[in-house]
């Protein structure tokens, strides 16, 4: 039966590559292992219980709800202007701020193709108009679509949280040195490939975006979109400045603000909340069902616990495989979240076992999915930055190899 298993394994990893529906191949995965087991009754019962995960279903939808409403009152693009005005003003700083902001902006905007799309129709025009060549500005979007990682509601802070026992915002505290660190040395090492291949400065383009030049910022509406974010870390455990709140009061607070501040009529802002709670559940939490559903196959065939035994006699190997194992397949296949969500239910819930802390566990996993993304040339989010600098995917993952690579090891050696 171990045998079986490792083929099916095999058989997803490819699936997921060739780029099939990632929930879809989970779930017959690990439908088909539970099978093999003669447990099909714990494939039934693992995806009831995901679909009504009371840590997680609130926190993913209401993050999602929170990233419409941003959208359709326009708080988003406010943000994006603020920060774009003023890395105009510092051409040799451009490219690596560009990538710093992509960073920062995803923080409050969790999705990688909605952050691309929302900063990207704005800093790629700026960066080609100040003569950086198209490809370098595509990927300097491409390069910074992880900042996620610091969002306390995406699917994983609060996976990670609940296998270490502790909150989400305390798994992103505890990474978020390493996460800053590695963006810090993707923005300057592709800064270097830039000056490198001469593509940092002397661009001349017919580049016809809309004019943007005269867009007013309204401070405030550029502000909303971090709120729940600072409420977050203000009533968090380490610094306990306003009463702890959870990730769905902070996302409501922010909706009612950004309804009294933008005066948009109070029902498009329901609908658009609610169609973000869907497109959460439907896209996110499904997923993480799809995840759960493997795990408990590989469970199921005795595959997890041959992978402890393994692991207990070589405790480096863990590490080593939660960095380069996720960071490879979504480099080939884009589907970093699939990756992350399927090691760490499988194997950081056993950290301690060979002398490794579960939540530094879980978050290199996380890091490193993230990081591979940022390089892979067939993720929406990479088909979003090529169609706006008009450029191939493939000349964007070239370009940001070696940095991703670089901040792989890096966020490594801190965690």
């Amino acid at each position: 039966m171990f045998a079986v298993g490792v083929l099916v394994i095999i058989a997803t990893i490819i699936a997921i590559i060739k780029r099939y529906e990632a929930k879809l191949v989970l779930f017959i995965a690990g439908l088909l292992m539970t099978i093999v087991a003669g447990q099909f009754n714990v494939a039934i019962e693992t995806f009831t219980n995901s679909m009504v995960n009371k840590g997680l279903v609130p926190v993913i939808c209401s993050v999602m709800g929170f990233a419409f409403v941003m959208k359709k009152t326009e708080c988003d693009i406010h943000l994006v202007h603020l920060l774009a005005d003023h890395i105009k003003k510092y051409v040799i700083l451009l490219i690596p701020s560009a990538v710093i902001i992509t960073w920062l902006v995803n923080i409050a905007l969790p999705t990688a193709a909605g952050c691309a799309a929302a900063v990207g129709i704005v800093l790629i025009p700026t960066l080609i108009k100040a003569g950086v060549h198209p490809v370098i500005a595509a990927s300097c979007i491409l390069a910074g679509t992880w900042g996620s990682v610091l969002n306390p509601g995406t699917v994983h802070n609060p996976f990670i949280a609940k296998i270490a026992n502790t909150d989400p915002m305390s798994i992103v505290l505890e990474h978020t040195p390493a996460a800053s660190a590695g963006v810090l040395v993707i923005a300057v090492a592709l800064t270097i490939v830039a000056y490198i291949k001469k593509e940092n400065t002397g661009y001349v383009s017919e580049y016809m975006e809309e004019d943007n030049e005269n867009f007013k910022v309204h401070y405030i509406k550029a502000f909303i979109p971090v709120l729940p974010l600072l409420l977050l870390v203000l009533g968090s455990k380490q610094i306990n400045v306003i009463p702890n709140m959870s990730v769905l009061q902070a996302m409501l607070i922010g909706t009612f603000v950004a309804f009294i501040v933008t005066r948009v009529s109070p029902s498009k802002i329901t609908k658009e909340f609610c169609e973000g709670m869907g497109n959460g559940y439907g896209s996110v939490v499904t997923l993480i069902v799809a995840a759960a559903v493997f795990v408990a196959g590989m469970q199921s065939l005795g595959i997890v616990d041959s992978l402890i035994e393994y692991m207990k006699n070589s405790q480096g190997m863990a590490k080593v495989a939660a960095a380069w194992g996720p960071f490879l397949i979504t480099v080939l296949s884009g589907s970093g979240d699939a990756v992350s969500l399927a090691f760490n239910g499988a194997i950081t819930p056993f950290a301690a076992d060979f002398g490794l802390e579960s939540s530094n566990l879980g978050s290199l996993a996380y890091l490193s999915g993230g990081l591979g993304r940022s390089m892979c040339p067939v993720a929406p989010v990479s088909i979003i930055c090529a169609q706006l600098a008009g450029v191939e995917t493939m000349d964007m993952a070239k370009r940001n190899a070696i940095p991703a690579v670089l901040a792989l090891l890096t966020v490594m050696f801190i965690l």
